[in-house]
C-alpha cells in the first residue's frame, strides 16, 4: 500500500482462526493485546463494529469527533469511518466486527442504513448506558460471545438475532434521548432523509448542488431543505458542505498529497475556495489543521 491510501483494515486481519469469516467478537483487553500493532494509529474498517466498554476511560475519535469513555460507553462505527482510541490500562469490555454480507444474509429486508447510528454522518456515534440498561447490554454481549464460541446447531442464526436485538434496542434508546429529530420526525421524512444520505455518500465529490439532489429525488429544494432541517437542524448545503469537509479532513491526515491536490480530488478547482469553505467549517485553514493533527 503506497502513502496515498488511509491504512483499510480488513477483516481478515484480526482473525486467522476465527469460525466465522465475517464475524469477529472478542474481550477490549484481548482485542488490544492481540492487534495493537494494527489499532495504535488512526486507521478505517471495511465493516460494522460495536465497542462496549465495561471499564475503564480515555478518548475514542472517531471521525475527527472525540469522545470520552467510560464504564458503560457503546460505540459504532460503519465501513470506511477514520477512528483512533487513547485508552487506561485497565479498559476493558467487548468488541465486535461483521461485514455488510453477514447481516445480509439473514436480514434481506432489515438493511444496516436502517439504523441511524450507522448510516447517518450526523448522528452520534456513541451511547453511554447506566444501571438496567448497562446490564442488559453487558449480557447481550456475553450471549453473542457465547454462541461465537460454541458449536451449537444455528449458532450464527442467534449471533445474528442477538446483534439484531442489541441494535434495536440502540435506536430506542437513541431516540428516547431525543438525540435527533427521529421522535418528531414523521416516518416518511426519516426515510427521505435516508434516501438523501445514500445519494450524498456516492455523489458528494462530483456534486454539491441542493438542486441536483432534489431533482434526484423527485422533490423541489425547498422540501428536501424542510426535511433536513426537520431531522437533523440543517439546510441541504450545510449537509453537503460538511460531508466534504469530513473526507477532506480525513484526506489531509492521511494521504501524503500536496493540499492543491487534495482539494482536487474533493471537486474544487480553485484552492483558495477550498479554503475559504473549509476555514469556515472548522475556523482554521487547512494547513493548521495538518500541523495540528498530524503526528
Amino acid at each position: 500500500m503506497g502513502h496515498n491510501e488511509i491504512s483499510v483494515l480488513n477483516i481478515n486481519l484480526f482473525q486467522s482462526a476465527a469460525k466465522h469469516s465475517d464475524f469477529y467478537f472478542n474481550s477490549i483487553k484481548d482485542h488490544l493485546l492481540r492487534s495493537h500493532r494494527h489499532i495504535e494509529k488512526p486507521h478505517r474498517h471495511d465493516f460494522y463494529a460495536c465497542i462496549f466498554f465495561t471499564k475503564g476511560t480515555g478518548t475514542h475519535e472517531i471521525d475527527f469527533r472525540k469522545y470520552d469513555v467510560f464504564g458503560g460507553s457503546l460505540f459504532f462505527m460503519s465501513p470506511g469511518q477514520v477512528h483512533s482510541w487513547k485508552l487506561s490500562e485497565d479498559a476493558d469490555g467487548f468488541i465486535f466486527f461483521h461485514s455488510q454480507e453477514f447481516f445480509d444474509l439473514h436480514f434481506v429486508n432489515q438493511k444496516l442504513r436502517e439504523y441511524p447510528f450507522f448510516s447517518s454522518v450526523q448522528y452520534p456515534r456513541k451511547l453511554q448506558l447506566k444501571g438496567y440498561n448497562f446490564t442488559e447490554f453487558s449480557n447481550l454481549f456475553i450471549k453473542i460471545g457465547n454462541e461465537n464460541s460454541s458449536s451449537a446447531l444455528l449458532s450464527e442464526n442467534l449471533i445474528l438475532a442477538f446483534i439484531s436485538q442489541l441494535y434495536i434496542e440502540t435506536v430506542r434508546l437513541f431516540s428516547e434521548e431525543k438525540i435527533i429529530g427521529t421522535q418528531n420526525s414523521n416516518t416518511s421524512y426519516i426515510q427521505h432523509y435516508q434516501h438523501f444520505e445514500e445519494l450524498l455518500e456516492l455523489n458528494f465529490i462530483k456534486e454539491k448542488s441542493a438542486f441536483q439532489y432534489a431533482e434526484w429525488m423527485n422533490l423541489t429544494t425547498k422540501h428536501l431543505n424542510r426535511i433536513t432541517q426537520t431531522v437533523v437542524q440543517k439546510t441541504v448545503s450545510e449537509i453537503i458542505t460538511d460531508r466534504t469537509i469530513l473526507e477532506a479532513k480525513r484526506m489531509l491526515i492521511y494521504l501524503d498529497e500536496s493540499l492543491v491536490d487534495i482539494a482536487f480530488r474533493l471537486g474544487y478547482e480553485e484552492y483558495s475556495y477550498f479554503v475559504r469553505v473549509f476555514r469556515k467549517k472548522t475556523g482554521q485553514t487547512p494547513s493548521t489543521f495538518v500541523k495540528e493533527h498530524k503526528h
